[in-house]
């Protein structure tokens, strides 16, 4: 899978999961990750430890939730299985998926 298509279903995987807050809060927060964490939605992908981070400072414990429900919607995307792994980040989901995704490709 090219990096671009990966980027893309992991925006589309943050957008959904901060729908589930509901437009008026996930709009909201792109507002604050744009202007006071200085990170677009186009960045996400490439910023994964400050978008982490910055929902953490933006929602407080409730981040945790948060991001392991975009990772849930990542992984079904991608048509992979998820698994809690207990003391993993966003971060560590996400380069999980990317091996994932290289292991599918071989077995092909």
């Amino acid at each position: 899978m090219p990096p671009n298509n990966l980027r893309k279903i992991l925006l589309e995987a943050v957008e959904e999961g901060l729908s589930s807050l509901g437009d008026s809060p996930k709009q909201a927060i792109f507002f604050h990750l744009e202007t006071h964490f200085e990170i677009s939605k186009e960045s996400i992908s490439t910023n994964l430890a400050d978008f982490s981070e910055a929902l953490e400072k933006i929602l407080g414990p409730g981040a945790f939730y948060l991001e392991k429900l975009i990772a849930k919607r990542l992984y079904e995307k991608l048509g992979l299985e998820f698994e809690e792994v207990e003391h993993w980040d966003f971060s560590e989901y996400v380069s999980n998926v990317k091996k994932g995704l290289l292991l599918k490709m071989r077995r092909r």
